[in-house]
């Protein structure tokens, strides 16, 4: 009998597992490839390889290089597994937590004992830059945005435009979090991006649309990532989970201070019956500079316009009191399509398991996972605990 939490009557989730491959150019390698890589990693960490029946659930994330109408069913089939319950998801940047999410519901409506979360692709290697520009631009309005010749860092751009102007925040401040990500990932040896840059770099850097520059956005990447969500007890445990749609494209958003991330970790938070307060780990969606800026200020991690302060503070260092993306996040550790926000988990829940190695920060106790698709879209949060360590 699954074990019953006090408040919900539901079942307790616990994250067992989490992989990911290198970050970066992965030649010859499709997606399939570097999806099965991850998830055999998280199934051996996990402590389930070659269990025959072990995994009965099975959630994949899209891939733009392969976009195959049963790309769960496919990669199942790939793995030797059998499950009872396989989903495709889709919900952009946002579909890593989402598929977390999923998995969570998943396990504690005793729908499924484990479930194997997976997403990668050959995003890097696999698609002219040009398709992938075209393809990416279809979460702009159709007969507006698109037609036009909006691309995602245009979008970006325009946000970006309009919050500096609201809140004060200068270019100079994106850069601090450009520099913070990339000093993370100089410890993490699967990054994609690890010599160090200045902020004077950052402002430097070619210009993509003003205000964005190069190292305000993330790179194209290769790589995959998978974790296995299950009833049985693990290291970590899903306490809190929610989610926010307020708009789909730019041009529908009312308001550049509230998209819906607030509203979404609130019903996170709720859940897990904790406040921000109670948060000493933080994962936070980085596509650009402005939307990790936008976030962390919108979440109430710091104030309007005032990230970059606790930046040069040093408040979210790994040594800090909120270490931030240990990991490097996706402008620097690489963005490889879902894989690069399913990242963000699985960093979340290595540092909560003490598995960090020379990375792993003071012991934490509790991590909020931020996630976001489109243009500051579709949010998903989520709240990860530690559990005792004997």
């Amino acid at each position: 009998m699954l074990e019953r939490t006090e408040n919900t009557g539901l079942a307790h989730a616990y994250m067992q597992g989490a992989a990911v491959t290198r970050f970066g150019r992965h030649e010859g390698r499709g997606a399939l490839d570097l999806m099965a890589e991850a998830a055999e990693a998280a199934l051996g960490r996990a402590g389930l390889a070659r269990q025959r029946g072990a995994i009965d659930g099975v959630l994949c994330g899209y891939a733009t290089t392969f976009p195959h109408l049963m790309l769960a069913s496919l990669l199942s089939e790939k793995l030797g597994l059998e499950p009872h319950y396989a989903h495709g998801m889709q919900m952009g940047g946002a579909t890593g937590a989402g598929m977390v999410m999923l998995a969570r519901e998943l396990v504690c409506t005793g729908t499924c004992r484990r479930v194997l979360v997976v997403a990668g692709e050959n995003r890097l290697t696999g698609q002219a830059v040009d398709a992938s520009i075209q393809t990416l631009a279809q979460v702009g309005e159709a007969d507006v945005e698109v037609p036009n010749g909006a691309s995602v860092p245009a979008y970006y751009a325009l946000l970006a435009s309009a919050y500096m102007h609201a809140t004060g925040t200068r270019r100079e401040d994106l850069a601090e979090l450009a520099v913070l990500m990339r000093r993370n990932a100089g410890g993490h040896p699967l990054a994609q991006l690890r010599e160090p840059v200045s902020v004077q770099a950052v402002l430097d850097s070619k210009p993509i649309a003003t205000p964005l520059h190069l190292l305000d956005c993330c790179p194209i990447s290769d790589g995959a990532v998978a974790l296995v969500v299950g009833a049985d007890e693990g290291p970590v445990r899903i306490t809190g989970a929610g989610q926010a749609h307020r708009h789909q494209h730019l041009s529908a958003m009312r308001d550049v201070r509230d998209t819906g991330a607030a509203r979404s970790a609130g019903r996170a938070l709720a859940q897990a019956g904790v406040t921000g307060a109670d948060i000493d780990y933080l994962a936070v969606y980085d596509s650009f500079t402005i939307t990790l800026a936008m976030l962390l200020e919108e979440l109430g991690f710091a104030p309007r316009g005032g990230a970059a302060a606790r930046v040069r503070r040093g408040d979210f260092d790994a040594t800090g009191p909120l270490p931030l993306n240990t990991h490097g996040g996706l402008l620097s550790f690489g963005h490889s399509g879902v894989a690069g926000g399913l990242a963000h988990v699985a960093e979340a829940w290595t540092q909560l398991a003490g598995l960090a190695g020379s990375r792993q920060v003071a012991p934490r106790k509790r991590a909020l996972v931020h996630a976001d698709g489109g243009v500051l879209s579709a949010h998903v949060s989520l709240v990860l605990q530690a559990e005792d360590r004997a």
